[in-house]
């Protein structure tokens, strides 16, 4: 397993997340390190067979799994402003993702470890030659890396691979909305002929990518409909949370429905906000379509 090169300043190394190495002015620039007991290690003997040494890191967002290995990578970490609280702290990293500190082992990706941000930036910026562009909704600072010269996008978590969104049942994310439209942004750009490339999946473009943008679309709108054909009766959450894994073939597990329960939480509060759905207490918090 080595790099692949997409362009010519600019490679992949696999992994989920996958790894982008973008050289800038001779110098090796990372997106999104990864996790991994000896990620770190592979990264600089594959940036090493370059010819070069690692300068820079930055990170599509604050999630674990994205950053973990950052800090045994000699080289400072840049992100989205909105995205370097969730970094630095890990009880911030659980707090996003289980809505309270997580029971041990509980979380797929729950790392003790301290991450530091070294500097932060906005969208709209271009750090070491790729352009900051605004594609959250994920989690609030998800930023995807454009790359002009190249012809593509490293999109982090703005999208799914068809086969993670499958294992899971709901695509992870905070805010439906926003989501939807990084997923329109990214129409546009696949439209232009960009390669996109998530960060959980394989790189698509052309046909290929406008048809996983729109399955990552088509699952938020199902699931948007799910809710108000499910309650017929007044349901909790982790009950809807049940039924929608169910609906998707998806086999509920303490952690799958914890996960879940994340993005389910975010298209409540839009339905409430559209006067679509209720809250009832009935033994309980309980959700219920509005007639």
């Amino acid at each position: 397993m080595g790099l692949r090169k997409l362009g010519d300043s600019v490679y992949l190394y696999p992994g989920s997340p996958s790894t982008l190495v973008r050289v800038s002015d001779g110098k090796a620039v990372l997106v999104d390190p990864g996790h991994g007991s000896g990620r770190h290690k592979d990264l600089r003997r594959e940036v090493r067979k370059l010819g070069l040494e690692i300068y820079a890191q930055l990170a599509t967002h604050g999630h674990a799994d994205h950053i973990a290995v950052a800090p045994k990578i000699d080289a400072p970490l840049f992100m989205h402003r909105f995205e370097f609280s969730i970094a630095e702290s890990p009880l911030n990293r659980e707090l996003l993702t289980f809505g309270s500190k997580a029971p041990e082992g509980f979380l797929v990706f729950q790392f003790p470890e301290e991450v530091k941000v070294h500097a932060v930036f906005e969208w709209g910026d271009e750090p070491f030659g790729l352009r900051a562009i605004k594609l959250n909704g994920h989690s609030p600072g998800m930023t995807g890396f454009l790359d002009e010269e190249n012809g593509l996008i490293y999109a982090g978590d703005a999208f799914f691979g068809e086969r993670v969104i499958e294992a899971v049942g709901l695509p992870y994310l905070v805010d439906p909305e926003l989501f939807k439209a990084s997923i329109k942004e990214l129409q546009n750009y696949a439209e232009k002929g960009f390669l996109l490339i998530p960060s959980h999946g394989k790189a698509v473009e052309g046909e290929e990518a406008l048809e996983l943008l729109s399955f990552n679309m088509k699952r938020v709108e199902e699931v948007e409909g799910l809710i108000l054909e499910l309650p017929k009766e007044p349901m909790s959450l982790d009950e809807l949370a049940f039924r929608i894994m169910v609906h998707y073939g998806v086999e509920p597990t303490p952690q799958k429905l914890a996960l879940n329960l994340v993005p389910l939480r975010a298209f409540i509060a839009t339905l409430y906000n559209e006067g679509k759905v209720e809250a009832r207490v009935e033994r309980g918090l309980k959700w219920v379509r509005k007639e």
